[in-house]
C-alpha cells in the first residue's frame, strides 16, 4: 500500500516502512522525538527527501490535493478556519451519519466551532478525514484527552476502516491501545525510529 525508502527532513534521520493494506502501525516516542515531523513528511506538508510511494505510484506524480486526499494527515491539534461546523463538511447528510458512531450528535453540524469542547473538535477533526476516505491514515494521537467511552468509539471506527483496506500510521502514547490496535510498533527518539516490542 504504501512504501517509504530513505524519508528524511531536518530533525528526522532517514526512515523506511512499508505499511500494508489494512495495517496499522503504531509510533511512540517522547514529546519533541520528531513524531509529528515524520507524519507531516509523509504528508509531504514539510519539504522532505526520499522516496513515498502509494500502490506504485510515486508521489510526486500526485498533485498535492490529490495527495492529501488519498493520504489523510490528522494534526493532533486540527485548524478550523470557518465560525461554524457544517462549513468544514461539504456532505451534511454523509456527516450527520457519521457522528453519531463518534459520540457526537447530527445537530453538532448546525454549532459554532467556538461551542465546542476539545474533545468534540477532536472527533469531529476525525470525522473529516474519514468522510474524504484516504487509502491512508495518518493519525496523530486521535484520542489524547478522550474519555474511555470516546476512546472506544474512536478506536472501533479505526477498526472497521483497517477492516477495508485503509492502512494507518498511529502517533499513540499509550501501550494499550497500540496491542489493540496495531501488528507492528515503533518508536522514535531524537528523529531516529527503530522497531519496538510492546
Amino acid at each position: 500500500m504504501l512504501n517509504i525508502q530513505d524519508l528524511s527532513r531536518p530533525g528526522i534521520e532517514p526512515f523506511s516502512l512499508d505499511l500494508k493494506e489494512g495495517e496499522c502501525t503504531s509510533l511512540s516516542g517522547s514529546s519533541g522525538a520528531g513524531k509529528t515531523l515524520l507524519l507531516r513528511a509523509i504528508a509531504d506538508l514539510d519539504p522532505n527527501q526520499g522516496s513515498v510511494v502509494l500502490d506504485q505510484k510515486n508521489r510526486d506524480d500526485f498533485t498535492a490535493p490529490e495527495w492529501r486526499i488519498s493520504v489523510g494527515y490528522l494534526a493532533s491539534d486540527s485548524g478550523w478556519w470557518r465560525d461554524d461546523v457544517g462549513l468544514h463538511f461539504p456532505d451534511h447528510e454523509q456527516a450527520a451519519a457519521l457522528l453519531p458512531s463518534l459520540g457526537i450528535e447530527p445537530d453538532a453540524l448546525n454549532w459554532q466551532v467556538a461551542r465546542l469542547s476539545t474533545g468534540e473538535r477532536q472527533r469531529l477533526a476525525l470525522a473529516r478525514l474519514l468522510l474524504i476516505s484516504p487509502s491512508v491514515m495518518l493519525l496523530d494521537e486521535p484520542t489524547s484527552g478522550l474519555d474511555p467511552d470516546a476512546v472506544t468509539l474512536v478506536e472501533d471506527l479505526l477498526k472497521q476502516r483497517l477492516a477495508e483496506g485503509v492502512s494507518i500510521l498511529l502517533v499513540t502514547h499509550t501501550a494499550e491501545q497500540a496491542k489493540r490496535l496495531a501488528s507492528r510498533h515503533l518508536s522514535i527518539k531524537a528523529g531516529l525510529v527503530s522497531e519496538q516490542a510492546i
